[in-house]
């Protein structure tokens, strides 16, 4: 798309709260942000992308945030773009590390970005009026020379890579810094432009490689990019968002499963995933405030809260179905009412083995954990010696945690 038809004016809103909306939303800052409301209220169109490595394979309802903004300003004409990382996933951001990322090959990472598409499009629409566009930063980061890199790096000194503070903290403790590090905030600016951008959006840790890219534009293409950077989203547990901690919602999570981890999350964060995760209005958050400060039950807020998060993402009669299931084992004490099979070969095998061979621990060091901590249970018996044997029996249940079941066969 040319500059020309870029820049053609899309239908203005007078919508004030729409507007306001998208400005504050888990917004921590735009910058500039005179410019961007300016562009908002005038209707000029604008690119506004967010990136994401695919370092792992889920979207979580952290993303999801950048996404329903992304979709907010689909709806009103602007250019979209989702930008699969998967060049610079390879390199891996240093961001709010306390050791350099394990590099991943390139097939981990097309791997993990597969279902990118399908897992988005519960938010973002790709098809129809105005979809949004799905770019990958291998497209012109590939094709970069030895001397055009040296050229990017030019525009930056040691001193201004070496002011970020987790680089301070691994010199005090005397821990690597690797010059390929030093890299990723020039090729993540790169991408800003290589696409021509108006806007990037990322979160608050992501500034410095945003700020980057606004100022490479600014000096390769004279133009001015606008960086909104939001809040982060904790982890269910109050820890970072992180699939290895086991404390994330993915958007394709099954209705159950997403009903349950709400449920289970910690109490002091209902308010930030109603605001954040529920899209819900800023009168219905001052009554749910009051009910916290009325002393209502957090339980049944938190009900609530996964009810909309669950039929925001699979409908309203997958949200009921999911609430009654969640009634039946949690409340009344009761086993799922469709429990799924897994055929064992074995007429004895280790308690181990079973836990991931049924696939309710990725590794053999993660099924050891759960059992140390008294979440695995065979026909309602905890089990917590590691080197517990199991005997086989036909329809026997195996349960790990409060959610996962699954009948032996």
């Amino acid at each position: 798309m040319t500059e020309k038809a870029l820049n053609k004016q899309v239908k203005p809103t007078t919508n004030t709260r729409l507007l306001q909306d998208i400005m504050s939303r888990g917004v921590s800052d735009i910058i500039p942000r005179k410019l961007f409301e300016k562009k908002l209220k005038k209707g000029e169109k604008m690119r506004i992308y967010y990136g994401v490595d695919p370092t792992g394979p889920f979207i979580h309802l952290g993303h999801a945030i950048y996404l329903w903004k992304l979709r907010q300003l689909q709806e009103l004409g602007h250019e979209i773009i989702l930008l699969i990382g998967d060049f610079t996933a390879r390199i891996g951001d240093p961001t709010d590390r306390s050791a350099a990322r394990i590099a991943l090959t390139p097939q981990e990472v097309l791997a993990n970005a597969k279902t990118y598409k399908k897992q988005a499009a519960k938010i973002l629409r790709f098809s129809g009026r105005n979809p949004v566009k799905i770019k990958y930063n291998s497209t012109w980061l590939d094709k970069l020379k030895f001397a055009d890199v040296i050229e990017l790096s030019a525009q930056f000194t040691v001193q201004q890579m070496m002011e970020r503070d987790m680089f301070q903290k691994r010199l005090k403790e005397a821990k690597p810094i690797y010059v390929h590090e030093f890299l990723y905030p020039i090729m993540q600016g790169y991408d800003s432009v290589a696409m021509g951008v108006d806007v990037e959006m990322g979160g608050t840790d992501q500034l410095f490689n945003m700020l980057t890219g606004r100022t490479m534009l600014l000096t390769m293409k004279q133009k001015e990019k606008i960086v909104m950077t939001f809040d982060l989203l904790a982890g269910l547990d109050g820890r970072k968002m992180s699939k290895g901690f086991g404390n994330i919602i993915g958007v394709t999570d099954e209705p159950n499963d997403m009903f349950g981890k709400v449920m289970a999350m910690q109490d002091d964060l209902i308010l930030p995933y109603f605001w954040l995760c529920a899209n819900v209005s800023k009168s219905d958050m001052e009554g749910i405030e009051y009910a916290l400060r009325k002393g209502e039950n957090p339980r049944d807020i938190k009900l609530c809260l996964a009810r909309k998060i669950v039929t925001l993402y699979h409908g309203l009669a997958s949200a009921g179905a999911a609430e009654k299931e969640f009634a039946q084992v949690f409340q009344k004490k009761n086993k799922p009412t469709d429990i799924p099979t897994h055929q064992v070969s074995q007429k004895t095998t280790s308690l181990i083995d079973l836990v991931v061979a049924v696939g309710f621990a990725g590794s053999k060091g993660e099924a050891r954990r759960l059992i140390e901590q008294g979440g695995v249970r065979a026909d309602n018996k905890k089990i917590t010696d590691t080197k517990a044997m199991v005997k086989i029996k036909s329809g026997q249940i195996l349960q790990v945690g409060k959610r996962h079941f699954v009948k032996l066969v």
